[in-house]
């Protein structure tokens, strides 16, 4: 990925977008005016940070990204498998239990929040539709990644062989130990062949972004590049709700068609 600065305010870009008219954004925790623990660029209104904060954290993010406020959609995640179109009509809003969005209308700018769980950005260059989505374990158990791509198939006539899948900065099999009622669920709902839970040191450690590959690819996507970022190893620059004890911000994702 390519890392972005200007006052402050950092982000990663994916490199196989460039040029492809999408804006999109994977801010850092960096830049902000929040105090600790949600030091410094939180964008999450639910996680107990001071909300004039949270505020002006989204706006110097936007700046930073020439985006207004007004242009933006936002959902309220609920770690379900939902996926939602929007368009003009829906600017300024936030979408109610919805952990993913899609848009053909350029100016449509989409943000989504993150520590730990999976953002996927989805891209159909024929079609000129885009898409963010939040993908947890328990988001990965209902396979919102096929029902994004059922999304884009349904409301923009996207073929999944056309779609293009980046997988960002998210918890990694380093780093994600489970329980085994939880490793019992992912094994069931894991496209069959596909490993993506390893034993080690007595724990059980979950491959959160393989497995959402693996059901991305099952779906028919062909393209899918991973970011390779454990935001549990890195949180100098990512919010990390396993590393940080659940006491931390979120950081943004953000696609719009240019």
């Amino acid at each position: 990925m390519l890392r972005k600065e200007t006052n402050g305010i950092a982000w990663h870009e994916f490199e196989g977008l460039e040029g492809s008219g999408v804006i999109h954004a994977f801010l850092t925790r960096l830049g902000g005016a929040s105090a600790p623990p949600f030091d410094t660029l939180n964008l999450g209104h639910t996680v107990g940070d001071d909300l004039a904060a949270v505020e002006e954290n989204h706006e110097r993010a936007f700046a930073e990204l020439g985006i207004r406020r007004e242009q933006v959609v936002s959902p309220y995640q609920v770690h379900g498998a939902h996926v939602r179109l929007v368009s003009q009509a829906h600017t300024g809003t936030t979408q109610p239990a919805t952990d993913g969005l899609l848009t053909t209308t350029p100016g449509v700018a989409l943000l989504l929040r993150f520590a730990d769980c999976v953002p996927i950005l989805l891209f159909d260059a024929k079609q000129r539709a885009v898409g963010i989505i939040h993908s947890g374990w328990k988001g990965a158990a209902g396979n919102i990644a096929a029902a994004a791509v059922t999304a884009f198939a349904r409301h923009a006539g996207s073929r999944p062989g056309d779609l293009w899948a980046g997988i960002g900065p998210a918890i990694g099999p380093c780093c994600y130990e489970v329980g085994e009622e939880m490793a019992d669920t992912i094994s069931q709902i894991s496209p069959e062949g596909i490993g993506v839970l390893r034993r080690r040191e007595g724990g059980l450690y979950l491959d959160l972004p393989g497995l959402v590959r693996a059901q991305l690819a099952e779906a028919g996507v062909q393209q899918i590049t991973l970011s390779d970022v454990c935001t549990a190893c890195h949180t100098g620059e990512w919010f990390s709700h396993r590393a940080e004890n659940g006491r931390t911000g979120r950081f943004g994702a953000l696609a719009m068609l240019a």
